[in-house]
């Protein structure tokens, strides 16, 4: 069948299929780093095509001429010459091993580079102010909360626009991977242990964050609105969840840490059922991050009965 084909033919179905693998990735309002809403998502964005565009040079000739040379060189092709005697050609060896040697020196240097800049501990700015924001993954929700204002949230979290905000965070469940794919990428989350991830939003917007780290039966539902405004739209947020939540104190963490959706969670503790499962609380508990993580790094086994998560947990609240 191939020698039906011309060479147009085959080039032709070549950038066809080329086409259609490179606009799989492609949706309406996509909501990953390939939009980049902020700068730390930019700058991967840049360092992908920088690295693809490298690798593609290695890549691309064996895509292409692979296909060609079983389309050129078929059984049946007579016109194709035949040369059992060839044995060398230095500048044939010299682009396959010296090209391939020259793109992994470069890629490291780009990966070393990368690693550096797109370090997630490491402040936007260290000169400005940041917003802290506390994260606790719990079993199919994310609680965050704000230290320095007295608040927190479950389903959404807010943030002012060309503003930095850190985020520390903890798992009181199984490990998780926080990730804002339009803001700042991914990072895991795990029990006694404090990850952190910087981000800055350029403009006003509402994105999506989710859990990327399969949690069991509610995992689909573990995802939480963002969104970034003005200072002054910040504020009024802040009032409102203080004027529309409730009490976080230990009953209502040991209710939150039972396995359960966002809109189970709203139900259990008769809050205002708001779209996403929102849950606001204008009260929180002292140094509740620390609380959390420190339950397992005491030097002490934690018992499958205090473990949110596991099947015998008991709700107790913070210790």
């Amino acid at each position: 069948m191939l020698e039906r084909f011309g060479s147009r033919q085959f080039i032709s179905i070549l950038v066809i299929l080329v086409g259609a693998l490179l606009l799989t990735g492609c949706t309406e309002n996509s909501a990953t780093f390939m939009s980049p809403q902020g700068a730390v998502a930019a700058a991967q964005k840049a360092h992908l095509i920088r690295v693809t565009a490298i690798t593609m040079i290695a890549v691309l000739p064996v895509l292409i001429l692979v296909p060609w040379m079983l389309w050129r060189y078929r059984y049946k092709n007579t016109k194709a010459r035949y040369t059992p005697d060839w044995e060398f050609s230095g500048p044939l060896d010299f682009a396959m091993w010296g090209v391939p040697m020259v793109i992994i020196v470069v890629l490291s240097v780009q990966l070393w580079s990368a690693t550096r800049a797109l370090d997630p501990y490491r402040p936007i700015d260290p000169t400005e102010g940041e917003l802290r924001v506390h994260v606790i993954g719990l079993a199919w929700k994310w609680l965050f909360v704000y230290p320095d204002l007295g608040i927190a949230t479950v389903g959404e979290v807010a943030f002012p626009a060309n503003k930095p905000v850190v985020f520390e965070m903890t798992s009181d469940s199984v490990m998780q991977s926080f990730a804002i794919g339009a803001l700042a990428g991914q990072i895991y989350v795990m029990p006694g242990m404090t990850t952190a991830l910087h981000v800055e939003a350029d403009q006003p917007g509402t994105f999506v964050g989710k859990n990327m780290q399969f949690s069991g039966a509610g995992f689909a539902e573990q995802n939480f609105k963002v969104i970034t405004m003005s200072p002054v739209d910040f504020d009024a947020w802040v009032a409102q969840v203080r004027k529309e939540g409730r009490v976080l104190d230990a009953a209502s963490y040991a209710v939150l840490a039972e396995p359960s959706t966002k809109a189970q969670a709203q139900t259990a503790l008769a809050v205002p059922r708001r779209p996403g499962g929102v849950i606001y609380f204008n009260s929180i508990p002292t140094a509740l991050l620390s609380s959390v993580r420190g339950r397992y790094t005491s030097g002490k086994p934690v018992d499958a009965i205090q473990q949110p998560g596991s099947p015998t947990y008991q709700k107790r609240g913070t210790p």
